[in-house]
């Protein structure tokens, strides 16, 4: 796998947004499209031209301003759609329109209310219609996972040989699991025309939670495009998490071996933004940026941290951009931690005083779930303080 390069597709400023609640104006868009570009990522979904004028404009914002990444609008297979979203993008130094129409039958019977031959047929047309107008052209079979598997290559090679290059395989309802997700995109592979021309890439939800582990089954398999977002959120329970698959790749090199060109000292700052500018506040226990991503609060385990940050740290926190400490102190918090706090924190006690401020640190731990910072100086200076009146009760005694 190690001469494939991963096409990261980000989809945060359109799937992104499909979360309930969230709505990014025009100047949230283009600041976190700018930090996207710090992070490094291949494309740029920027929106969905045709949906309201709102979009429109941020769509063309990015794409006349954002510089060399591919920025890529979202159309229907509709005329008026992909005029809509080559106005948007065809100031773009590197335009792609992602052309989709729903393949499954129970789309097809009550979404669309059209046979399976009419969607064939309005796929074609669409993308002959987009050929020449963009620099590249994408085509998804929404509901790909529950779609007949030799209809969905049917539908591809039709596009494929109408101009499509990119062909993408949406788990758009997150039903797939990874080992069928996995002969799904092999049978795509193996049945597409022009493979040694065409890219695969995958789309996937997280209904089930398994958006990550389809994702990277599917790259696996021979997919070379991953449409991901940022802390994983969209439509419903959401998309994959981009620093989630990149970070899978990242720590496991010796099994995945994939090379992309994502910046990862970026992620923590990228998701930090996409969560206040999104207002969704990111859970404690999220893998990778999560609050708590890197605590260690059991005595052992801190102890293990502090010999060796390998003994219950598969990743580095610098490594996503995080450079806090990250020892919580409660309860089950051991010496060894808490002297190492006590260094941190720049204090240099003997060890009766040592022996004294642990030991109440300990009686307001079993009261208090966390312990902080400022409570650790409340105790060392209470300590202190009676050190110093001892010894001067001493000398005047």
């Amino acid at each position: 796998m190690g001469d494939r390069k991963v096409i990261v597709f980000d989809t945060t400023l359109r799937d992104g947004e499909q979360t309930p609640g969230v709505n990014f104006d025009k100047e949230s868009k283009y600041k976190i499209a700018k930090q996207l570009v710090s992070l490094g990522v291949d494309v740029i979904e920027a929106g969905f031209p045709a949906a309201s004028n709102g979009d429109f404009e941020a769509v063309k914002n990015i794409a006349e301003n954002i510089g060399d990444v591919v920025v890529a609008g979202l159309s229907r297979c509709v005329k008026s759609d992909i005029d809509k979203t080559y106005e948007a993008l065809k100031n773009a130094k590197k335009s792609r329109i992602h052309l989709f129409i729903a393949t499954s039958d129970i789309h097809l019977k009550y979404k669309l209310k059209i046979s399976r031959d009419e969607a064939l047929k309005m796929a074609v047309e669409s993308v002959k219609y987009a050929s020449g107008k963009f620099d590249e052209i994408q085509f998804s079979a929404e509901d790909a996972s529950r779609t007949d598997w030799d209809f969905l290559v049917k539908i591809f090679n039709e596009v494929i040989d109408a101009g499509a290059k990119i062909i993408n395989i949406p788990d758009t309802v997150g039903y797939a699991v990874p080992k069928e997700f996995e002969k799904l995109v092999e049978y795509v592979k193996n049945h597409i025309h022009d493979k040694d021309n065409v890219t695969i890439s995958v789309h996937c939800h997280n209904d089930l939670g398994m958006a990550v582990a389809n994702s990277l089954s599917a790259l696996e398999s021979g997919a070379q495009q991953v449409e991901v977002t940022v802390c994983g959120i969209g439509e419903r329970a959401g998309n994959a998490s981009l620093e989630e698959v990149i970070m899978a790749i990242n720590t496991r090199k010796d099994y995945f071996n994939l090379p992309h060109s994502i910046n990862t000292r970026e992620i923590f700052s990228t998701c930090k933004l996409v969560s206040e500018l999104s207002g969704i506040q990111l859970q404690p226990n999220k893998a990778i940026v999560g609050s708590n991503a890197f605590r260690h609060t059991a005595g052992i385990h801190q102890h293990g941290v502090i010999n060796n940050k390998a003994t219950y740290e598969i990743m580095r926190p610098e490594d996503i951009g995080i450079t806090t400490d990250h020892i919580s102190m409660g309860k089950l918090s051991g010496r060894n931690a808490f002297e190492l706090k006590l260094k941190n924190m720049g204090y240099e006690l003997s060890r009766d005083e040592i022996n004294l401020a642990f030991k109440k640190f300990k009686d307001l731990a079993d009261n208090k779930k966390v312990v902080n910072d400022d409570d650790i100086k409340v105790i060392v200076d209470d300590v202190i303080l009676n050190t110093k009146s001892f010894k001067e009760g001493e000398l005047w005694g």
